[in-house]
């Protein structure tokens, strides 16, 4: 593991170059998750604004600039209404993609009201979606549809360069299903003692079996730590 100091020069060259130069024959999914020094991403009543600082949220925008989708669940949706936009960087406006599988996605929500790019809605059915967004349509038996056929279906579309942005539950079945190359941790400098977790990943019996991959530690101006973990080498105990 190695750490230093962040500025926005290192940054392209040292945590986005896995990305931007990722071989485009297969897909690359980048996974981002903020959360307090206590793993907590949100109060138990629900709320997190803000608990990342101004130099996090910069890096949250240049991830979205560096990739051609970004997906979130509807869950995240709801409880936070994001917009899913490039604004705070320059680059270009990824593929928003809301995964719904019961069809919940609000005709309000704001990610339906930027027509700067696509707003893809993954579903289970052939149910009508939301104006302003395009419905992706994958079968599934079970209840939730699983993150390989999502990622599968987003690569045939052209979508080679993925960052699953949240919540916590997406992330974490993403990563239980084995199909995140990389997650950037971005860790704020408070402490909840209660609240809604970041990882809720399927529960291991041994410390031996937890994952532990390789990892860049970095600090961004404000006090925030970025934790670039290589989920695809990683070592076991």
């Amino acid at each position: 593991m190695t750490s230093g100091k962040i500025d926005s020069e290192v940054s392209l060259q040292s945590v986005f170059e896995p990305i931007v130069a990722a071989p485009r024959d297969r897909p690359f999914v980048v996974a981002q998750l903020g959360q307090s020094l206590d793993g907590r991403i949100a109060t138990i009543g629900g709320d997190s604004n803000y608990i990342n600082g101004p130099a996090a949220l910069d890096h949250l925008h240049r991830l979205r600039s560096s990739v051609d989708a970004v997906v979130v669940g509807i869950g995240t949706i709801i409880a936070d209404d994001p917009q899913l936009t490039v604004r705070r960087v320059d680059g270009p406006q990824p593929v928003r993609v809301i995964i719904d599988p019961r069809g919940r996605l609000p005709a309000s929500a704001r990610c339906l009201a930027t027509g700067e790019s696509k707003c893809l809605v993954v579903t289970g059915s052939e149910a009508a979606v939301p104006k302003g967004a395009e419905g992706l349509v994958i079968k599934s038996s079970a209840s939730r549809i699983e993150p390989s056929d999502i990622v599968d279906a987003l690569f045939k579309r052209g979508l080679k360069r993925i960052l699953v942005e949240g919540g916590g539950i997406t992330i974490s079945h993403f990563i239980d299903a084995g199909a995140v190359d990389r997650i950037h941790i971005l860790v704020a400098p408070l402490i909840f003692g209660s609240g809604i977790p970041g990882l809720s990943l399927q529960p291991i019996r041994s410390v031996g079996e937890a994952l532990r991959p390789e990892t860049t530690v970095s600090v961004l101006d404000g006090g925030d730590v970025l934790f670039d973990c290589d989920l695809r080498h990683q070592r076991r105990g």
